[in-house]
């Protein structure tokens, strides 16, 4: 999983609870999941997709899509379909940049990802919502009465799991196949090109994530991003098999040397002072590191490298793994 940090804001939102839908779900034309056969999709035919809130009917080939996370716009943009109403990140300003412009220009914000706006997306009159239970689980009653919500258990590490529930949810298996295909290509292309499976095993790496609110984030074998440095097969610190639940091993600035090894990426989430990046890569002991000295360190966008989850983000950072790597 991708945890977002916490702050006061957000936990005023969340114990906010449910909103009031008077006017704007009585606008929305597809009602609950259990509704009869024809719904509002163009082929009003429907079919039933697994989700972790059990079985849920869908449109065959949904036409108004709108999805309540960065993993779940990553997936919609990569099958082809572009959704009209997507959530954004706190810290950002928009959807993800490293998304094509054109195929986010239009999308509706329909608020922040873990305070969504209700009234706005069944304004949209969507014909199926795409989130995860981790996100909001909690809201997933008022959800379903604007539309079908397919739910995935968690975000983040199963991130291509959740990604074939995406494509079923979208009646776009076909399209998943061949991203899947793309992807697994480039993986080996970029094992390759840094050298091979052994020199690629040897070569340790950390990803160290700057996080406005709370300590330096050293990121575990079950996230996103160690699934993608698997894929190419490099090697991973040790500190990283430590991380609490396999997410994050988290220090303070004091602490930093427990995150050198070979290679490090490093993001930084909301202001870099507030986030102690400025003070901690400042420190004697951040740049008496090996991976320092040696010029082994490569700062990667957050939105991309930690917030994007889906195969779009992977097959952008596999490209800047490969240029930072290569030989």
């Amino acid at each position: 999983m991708t945890a977002m940090p916490s702050s006061p804001n957000r936990r005023r939102a969340l114990a906010a609870g449910a909103l009031v839908l008077s006017g704007a779900l009585a606008l929305s034309a597809c009602g609950s999941s259990d509704s009869s056969d024809k719904d509002s999709a163009g082929s009003g035919k429907t079919h039933v997709v697994k989700t972790a809130m059990g079985d849920v009917k869908v449109p065959v080939a949904p036409e108004r899509v709108v999805v309540l996370d960065t993993a779940e716009l990553d997936s919609a943009i990569t099958l082809g379909v572009q959704p009209v109403g997507a959530t954004h990140v706190e810290a950002s300003k928009g959807f993800p940049s490293y998304l094509p412009k054109d195929k986010v220009s239009g999308i509706k914000d329909v608020g922040e990802m873990l305070n969504p706006n209700m009234e706005a997306i069944a304004a949209l009159h969507p014909d199926v919502i795409l989130t995860s239970k981790i996100r909001h689980g909690a809201k997933y009653d008022q959800l379903k009465q604007i539309a079908p919500t397919v739910m995935t258990e968690n975000t983040g590490y199963p991130w291509k799991e959740n990604f074939q529930v995406h494509a079923d949810a979208l009646g776009k298996q076909a399209e998943a196949k061949k991203a899947v295909a793309d992807y697994d290509a480039h993986a080996k292309k970029v094992t390759t090109a840094v050298g091979g499976p052994e020199k690629a095993r040897a070569t340790e790496v950390n990803v160290v994530r700057f996080v406005e609110g709370a300590d330096i984030r050293i990121y575990g074998e079950r996230t996103y991003i160690a699934t993608l440095l698997k894929d190419v097969g490099l090697g991973r610190a040790p500190i990283s098999a430590k991380a609490k639940d396999g997410f994050s091993y988290d220090v303070s600035p004091e602490k930093i040397d427990l995150a050198d090894t070979d290679v490090i990426f490093q993001a930084t989430y909301g202001d870099p002072r507030k986030a102690k990046q400025t003070q901690t890569t400042g420190s004697g002991l951040w740049k008496n590191m090996k991976a320092v000295k040696s010029g082994n360190v490569h700062t990667v966008e957050d939105e991309l490298w930690i917030q994007g989850i889906g195969y779009t983000a992977a097959n952008k950072i596999l490209d800047e793994m490969q240029a930072d790597l290569k030989n």
